[in-house]
């Protein structure tokens, strides 16, 4: 008797990590730094949320008060099923980092007028993290230039596919 394949509810990358979303604009955005790995303090209905893939990184943002870093600004939908005990979609939510990632993160916030933009959130095994990225705001004519290289690549991929057909 064959064994039954079991069918994955979404493809997980080498390193067993599941993206739950991104934050595809911060690329266009925002030139980007350096990155940190952060676990997320959450409720249970926003996990929930979050296995549903009901987020959105989109106006997202990091601050630092006090010593403590929060995610301000995401958007985790109610879960239907969560009663009287849901979560407020945009409460800010803390960020669990080690003191020292988050007075590096202060300091350059501070003294090189850079932002922290929050690009992926994902499932590493049973725990959710958020990828955290340095960036540095982009002008308007470097966001045209990155408007240009994309749509220059798109057309040399274009250009290779209709000469590999025929």
């Amino acid at each position: 008797m064959a064994r039954k394949k079991k069918k994955p509810t979404s493809a997980p990358s080498s390193d067993g990590e599941r993206a739950i979303c991104t934050n595809r604009q911060a690329r266009f955005h925002y030139e980007l730094l350096d990155t940190w790995e952060a676990g997320l303090v959450l409720m249970g209905s926003e996990v929930k949320s979050c296995r549903a893939a009901k987020v959105s990184l989109a106006e997202a943002h990091v601050r630092v008060r006090r010593g403590e870093a929060w995610l301000v600004d995401a958007h985790f939908s109610p879960y239907e099923h969560a009663g009287y005990a849901g979560h407020e979609p945009r409460r800010p939510r803390k960020l669990l980092l080690h003191r020292r990632e988050i007075e590096k993160m202060d300091q350059a916030v501070q003294r090189k007028g850079l932002t922290l933009v929050p690009t992926r959130l994902y499932f590493k095994g049973a725990r959710i993290k958020l990828e955290l990225r340095l960036g540095r705001g982009k002008k308007l004519h470097d966001k045209r230039e990155t408007t240009k290289k994309a749509e220059d690549r798109r057309d040399a991929d274009r250009a290779v596919r209709a000469a590999s057909r025929g």
